[in-house]
């Protein structure tokens, strides 16, 4: 089971819900756009609660940095902040590794182990892509959540848990309910505080902020004095960055390697993106490596074609709302774009039914 656990680091200084100031950064987040600063004074709110939290936001927005930044200003800060990777969950140990078990519960547990929950007592628990969990386990953990107990694999005895739950998830939520990766009843416990962590499309001027801190990073790191020229920064103002600020970040560890005193704009290029090939019956087909994400665009922009841009019985055939099927058209593009791929759209391109 993928887990790591931190323990004390040195205090934030606190942060007032209300304080209106502008920041360039909380803990370790960086950003000094309108939508950072109010994911900052949202971030205050919900530390200074013992609620569970549900972290939304696109993959590679930095939902582990805002787990750990709540965790820093909260009163737990000098227990431990335990992460859990669900999406790497072995599924036959996932109990175990979440709950512990008993000395002989399983083939090969010669003694008792603790769990995450036990690992992350008095402290904070972070359950990355929740929506990941077998529906099995998810109602363990709405037990958990219901009783503030737990019962370890082969135990008898239910045992008090004192962690505070922060869960997060890149998926729809209305998607994933639909589709039933996630319960509907576990949402409902977990997002008591929720907190929407915005794509890096939507913050403006942090590009360039952000390039700049990871560049210094990597300086500080390497030993080396390599800038960002005006070229560079131009070319990364006008990506769309649908990996977000974890692209970013790639990014510009790929172009420090391959470039000398200057990080140049070719080193900079986002890597193409592999198209899928259409056989005769009007099938597709990917190749092996293309992300999840980059073949449910192309899916759901090939089924809108093929209703001849009727959103309505497109959404019905992917199984998600009309509302989801808008979200995903404003992902993937600007209405231009879609236009240009989708000539059949330009009559319903304003249609918002």
């Amino acid at each position: 089971m993928e887990t790591h656990a931190t323990h004390a680091r040195p205090p934030l200084q606190p942060v007032s819900p209300e304080d209106g100031a502008a920041r360039s950064g909380l803990g370790e987040l960086r950003g000094s756009s309108r939508a950072m600063n109010q994911l900052y004074r949202q971030i205050a709110r919900v530390a200074a609660t013992d609620a569970p939290v549900l972290i939304t936001g696109e993959a590679g927005t930095g939902k582990e940095l805002v787990a750990r930044t709540i965790h820093a200003l909260s009163a737990r800060r000098g227990h431990a902040f335990v992460a859990v990777n669900c999406g790497a969950l072995a599924p036959a140990r996932v109990e175990a590794g979440l709950f512990g078990h008993e000395k002989g519960a399983l083939p090969g547990a010669a003694e008792r182990r603790r769990g995450s929950f036990d690992q992350a007592s008095g402290g904070s628990l972070f359950l990355d892509e929740i929506g990941e969990m077998s529906e099995a386990v998810q109602v363990k953990l709405l037990h958990v959540l219901a009783t503030g107990s737990l019962l370890r694999v082969g135990g008898t005895e239910r045992i008090p848990v004192t962690a505070r739950i922060l869960a997060a998830t890149h998926r729809d939520l209305e998607e994933a309910q639909r589709g039933g990766e996630l319960r509907h009843d576990l949402l409902y416990r977990l997002a008591v505080a929720p907190v929407r962590v915005p794509p890096l499309r939507e913050r403006e001027g942090d590009v360039e902020l952000l390039a700049r801190h990871f560049l210094a990073e990597l300086n500080a790191r390497e030993k080396t004095d390599k800038k960002l020229s005006r070229r560079a920064l131009e070319a990364l103002r006008r990506h769309s960055w649908p990996g977000n600020v974890g692209e970013l970040r790639r990014m510009l560890e790929r172009a420090h390697i391959l470039s000398d005193r200057e990080l140049e704009v070719g080193s900079l290029a986002p890597a193409p993106r592999p198209r899928p090939q259409r056989d005769a019956q009007g099938a597709l087909r990917f190749d092996v490596g293309t992300s999840l994400a980059d073949a449910q665009r192309e899916i759901v922009l090939a089924t809108l074609e093929q209703f001849g841009g009727d959103k309505r019985g497109a959404a019905r055939v992917l199984g998600i709302s009309l509302k989801t099927l808008y979200n995903r058209l404003g992902l993937y593009g600007d209405t231009r774009h879609v236009r240009r791929r989708h000539a059949s759209l330009q009559k319903v391109s304003g249609d918002h039914h």
